[in-house]
């Protein structure tokens, strides 16, 4: 990696200063990494797909130690992938089922009908009953699924209730970001006891995640309002209705990370903004303080720059887009994401671990 312009590499590997001294010290053990994080973003999985494969079917399979998988929405749907029984196939499947989403365009159903069934499709390309006990039950993954439970006009299904909730709920965080509490409740299902997250910023609600009630909590994770529609009542955890996990922790306030470990961080970019409300926010962003233990690999400036559309995927693409149009791009994007894998393993293998990190 010896003379390789850093601006020029196709992956942007950012390290907090314990992290990246962990980095220079032990290189790139995966037994130092005790927490694995996934955002919320939808399409955007589809960005770093090789590097997925990578990860998933080969880095973290070299080691067997256990580790904290946090997730909401599309993250929490590529973990349940990793603590699947085939990591790889199933990662794989996932990727295949996202990229190929098709309807009809005369489909006389509303568009949450067509979405809910849509996104029902692609779980079950991941998890089945003998899948869904693994995920449950892994030895060393622990899954843990963020979601949001609605309070207030928010605990309702009426659009005219949930529109108004929500604009609320936007203007009460702009204030300041506890106030969402008012709006909604931090509830996550959790499959052990391995803990890497100390939630301190919201009241929050531990529910045990039963093999039975996966599916239900992967599609409540990833349930944008207006787009999909809210789960109910899940077992186990307190009454209402439960909404995308990334209103409240779009990439995660990592104020709340609290271990001896360091977290892996496969990310869609090198910004990590704390709630979805906060995407417009600047002063929202975790500081380099809290990201002290954190990892983030993410798609560099430069590969992004020889992308078509100089960007990876995202959900706004289903409107931008034709169908053929849309699928040609992504498929392009997923070929393309075989050199950040590639970056990866040269960085993992290199004779200097921190050649390609730049430390906060």
């Amino acid at each position: 990696m010896t003379g390789i312009n850093k601006s020029d590499f196709p992956l942007s590997i950012v390290a907090g200063k314990s992290a990246y001294e962990a980095l220079q010290q032990n290189g790139w053990d995966p037994s130092q990494f005790s927490a694995l994080i996934g955002a919320s973003g939808g399409a955007k999985l589809l960005g770093i797909a090789h590097l997925d494969r990578f990860l998933f079917g080969d880095y973290l399979q070299r080691s067997n130690h256990t580790m904290s998988l946090y997730g909401s929405s599309i993250g929490a749907w590529r973990h349940a992938a990793l603590a699947g029984p085939n990591p790889l196939e199933a990662i794989i499947e996932l990727q295949y089922r996202y990229l190929n989403q098709d309807w009809d365009e005369n489909d006389q159903r509303s568009r949450t009908q067509v979405v809910d069934s849509l996104c029902r499709w692609i779980i079950d390309g991941v998890i089945d009953k003998e899948k869904a006990a693994s995920i449950c039950s892994h030895p060393r993954f622990t899954t843990h699924i963020v979601t949001a439970r609605g309070r207030g006009l928010n605990s309702h299904r009426y659009p005219f209730s949930v529109g108004t909730g929500m604009t609320l709920g936007a203007i009460g965080n702009l204030v300041k970001r506890s106030n969402l509490s008012f709006f909604f409740q931090r509830v996550v299902f959790t499959a052990g006891g391995k803990h890497d997250f100390k939630f301190q910023d919201f009241q929050t609600y531990h529910a045990e995640l039963k093999a039975e009630d996966l599916r239900t909590v992967l599609l409540a994770s990833g349930a944008i309002p207006f787009l999909m529609s809210s789960k109910q009542n899940i077992q186990g955890a307190p009454r209402g209705l439960y909404w995308d996990g990334g209103i409240i922790d779009y990439h995660f306030d990592f104020d709340n990370h609290h271990s001896d470990g360091l977290a892996l961080y496969p990310h869609f970019s090198a910004e990590i903004i704390k709630g979805w409300f906060d995407k417009s926010i600047p002063w929202r962003r975790n500081s380099a303080t809290s990201l002290d233990q954190v990892v983030i690999i993410s798609p560099s400036k430069s590969y992004l720059a020889n992308l078509p559309y100089n960007k990876i995927p995202d959900r706004k693409d289903f409107a931008r887009m034709s169908k053929s149009e849309r699928k040609s791009y992504w498929n392009k994007a997923v070929d393309a994401s075989q050199r950040l894998a590639e970056a990866f393993a040269s960085v993992v293998e290199a004779e200097n671990p921190a050649a390609q990190v730049i430390p906060l």
